[in-house]
């Protein structure tokens, strides 16, 4: 069960198509009905047609049974297209959540891949098929079972034992598919991950002569996921062609009691026939749910794990923080990756007030990307606080908290589209202006008309059309579009040559200018142009912070062996003190 705080925007999606499911409901209601049709017509002809051998009749008779077949065939049509539109609406409603659920389970130290777009699609599918008329078909089995009774009790009696013999194969496939069905599912998820990691590292692959091993790894992981398959095949199809006999020597059982009721003057020949239409009819949805157990038994798996990674925790506030535009502190933070208990940044506290620019130095490991992901809300906070203007960045509603903080990953990452869309992050509400001052904020003006065709330049997918340098540049551009407040940049020039640390600087110098505050993850000196504090953290841990000159300073005295001079780097201090 779900708390009372938490939505789940399945279940929501799914209440919202509620009256679509009455209306198949309503639908199968009139199939159903329409069903006996061709046990009536049969009763007819063989008790009243054929004796009185009236043309009129019978002509009369095909008739009505020829435009109620019309009826039964455009009810069935409909029933089967509000299911397929039922699931285009679910994918419809929860495409984004789908997608917001990936992303954040990969923040968040829980990644699912893409398993949870494949689960989404497994259920669309499902309502697409045949499968989920079964479902709204067996519950009229008993409107069969009850005129097979008034037909005469041992025809009545005769389907009864057919029904329960089809249920008790249902039950024993529902229970045998249990296991292998789960065991195809996480099959086919590793099988999935393996391909997306080796698709998005080919060119390590090629260049380290990995192809062959990978090849080999993926065909270890797609013999389990084929042995899954088969295995979760071979129980539906057997018990399948089982129930398909026993429904096959029904049929027949109800003719021959049917045949022996004649013989004993209990019942007509029409009678006989019509008993073993009614049977086929009663027992064809067990049989149809039997066939489509797998897919069944799939998509409930899919959509259990679907209502797991789409609940939502408390709404967020109906008001908002003003946008901050005086200081950001932090008081005795403390950061430990998602789903870890160790703590990589421990016992953080300083304030930077507007226009001011701090840059984070120490050696690998020490903390700095930790501190970076706490600082734009992407690693939760662990103890202590971090506040923009008093408020935390959980108070602001994720699109006005992405307005107000520019965050320029260690590892860039662009999207396929244009050189636009990446600056602007996909902004339907974009400006030309908005997007040229980001450029020009992040001295990528002149660069971006450079390329084939300016702005509209497509940069294909995760930016493969651009180098390092042109990546690292347009990234910054998407950091400072619309001027945020906060803009942290986490080594924003690993991949620029002279002419991008020369913008980097003025970016750097922008945002301070106007007001807004910059911290800058470095090790490459050139960074800390442009910035007038410095933090220096060993182990997660503050060692030093204060003023860039005084702290570079203090850090050149520091004795020997010491916390400070082990975990500064001359050449940075060097350098920086140079260019100022």
């Amino acid at each position: 069960m779900l708390p009372r705080s938490q939505k789940n925007a399945a279940s929501e999606a799914l209440a919202s198509c509620r009256s679509a499911f009455l209306a198949v409901a309503l639908f199968s209601a009139i199939v159903n009905v329409l069903m006996l049709t061709g046990s009536i017509y049969m009763l007819q002809v063989y008790d009243r047609v054929l004796p009185s051998r009236s043309i009129p009749t019978l002509v009369a008779l095909s008739i009505i049974v020829a435009a109620l077949y019309i009826l039964l065939g455009v009810f069935d049509w409909l029933r089967q297209r509000i299911l397929t539109r039922i699931g285009a609406e679910l994918d419809r409603k929860l495409g984004g959540p789908v997608l917001t659920a990936i992303v954040q389970g990969q923040v968040r130290g829980a990644p699912t891949g893409t398993q949870p777009s494949r689960d989404l699609d497994s259920v669309r599918s499902f309502l697409s098929g045949l499968g989920p008329t079964a479902l709204f078909d067996l519950p009229w089995m008993p409107l069969y079972g009850a005129l097979c009774f008034i037909l005469h009790p041992y025809l009545g009696w005769t389907l009864v034992a057919g029904g329960v013999i089809l249920i008790a194969l249902a039950l024993l496939t529902e229970f045998a598919s249990r296991r292998p069905s789960a065991e195809l599912s996480r099959t086919a998820a590793e099988r999935a991950t393996l391909i997306e990691a080796s698709r998005r590292n080919a060119e390590a692959v090629t260049a380290l002569g990995m192809g062959g091993r990978m090849g080999r790894l993926f065909e270890r992981t797609n013999d389990r996921h084929v042995a899954a398959n088969l295995g979760a095949a071979d129980i539906t199809n057997g018990l399948g062609g089982v129930s398909k006999v026993i429904r096959f020597m029904l049929q027949s059982a109800m003719l021959g009691v049917g045949a022996w009721l004649v013989m004993h003057d209990q019942a007509s020949s029409g009678v006989m026939i019509a008993a073993s239409v009614l049977s086929s009819r009663a027992l064809a949805p067990i049989e149809l749910a039997i066939g489509s157990w797998r897919p069944f038994i799939g998509a409930r798996q899919a959509w259990g794990r679907l209502r797991t990674v789409l609940t939502e925790g408390p709404a967020a506030p109906s008001v908002a923080p003003e946008s901050p535009m005086r200081r950001v502190a932090l008081e005795h933070l403390a950061v430990a990756p998602p789903g870890s208990a160790t703590l990589t940044v421990k016992d953080i506290a300083f304030t930077l007030e507007a226009g001011q620019g701090l840059a984070v130095i120490g050696p690998s490991a020490s903390g700095k990307s930790s501190l970076a992901r706490a600082l734009v809300g992407v690693w939760p906070v662990a103890r202590g606080s971090l506040r923009l203007d008093g408020a935390t960045l959980e108070q602001w509603p994720e699109e006005q908290r992405g307005a107000i903080i520019g965050y320029m990953p260690q590892d860039v990452q662009l999207f396929a589209g244009t050189v636009a869309e990446n600056i602007a992050r996909f902004d339907p509400a974009m400006t030309d202006e908005a997007v040229r001052g980001a450029a020009k904020a992040a001295g990528a003006y002149e660069l971006i008309l450079g390329l084939p065709k300016g702005f509209e330049t497509p940069i294909g997918e995760a930016g493969g059309t651009l180098s390092g340098g042109q990546r690292q540049r347009i990234a910054l551009a998407r950091a400072l579009y619309r001027d945020p407040f906060l803009v942290v940049l986490d080594e924003p020039n690993a991949s620029l040559d002279a002419e991008g640390d020369a913008a980097l600087t003025a970016a750097i110098s922008g945002v301070r200018a106007r007001g807004g505050i910059v911290v800058v993850i470095a090790h490459r000196p050139s960074a800390l142009a442009g910035i007038d504090l410095v933090l220096i953290m060993a182990e997660g841990q503050a060692q030093a912070f204060g003023p860039k000159e005084e702290v570079l300073r203090k850090s050149l005295a520091a004795k020997p062996g010491s916390a400070a001079a082990v975990h500064s780097n001359p050449r940075i201090v060097v350098a920086a003190d140079a260019r100022g």
